[in-house]
């Protein structure tokens, strides 16, 4: 997702002008846009599916970090007992 500024940066008052395209752009190019207000970003909408996307990723993240760091620290099962903790067949 990069971002192009000369569409992506949005005055606020165009928001408060025509919503409904603002939202149609976020949806169809699934890139953010920045409100700006006197010049200053005020807010970044985005599309739902990529902000849930975005969210489920950083979680999925910080569980391989958080297990990269149990496995550094000693903090370690073994596949049967990981089975039986989790319950699983």
């Amino acid at each position: 997702m990069n971002t192009k500024f000369p569409e992506d940066i949005i005055p606020m008052g165009n928001l408060k002008i025509n919503p409904e395209k603002i939202i149609r752009q976020v949806q169809e190019s699934h890139r953010p846009v920045i409100l700006t207000n006197r010049g200053r970003g005020v807010a970044v909408p985005q599309a739902l599916s990529d902000f849930e996307s975005g969210a489920e990723e950083r979680m999925f993240m910080r569980g391989v970090l958080k297990g990269m760091v149990d496995l550094a620290e000693g903090r370690e099962r073994n596949l049967d007992d990981a089975k039986r903790y989790l319950n699983i067949e």
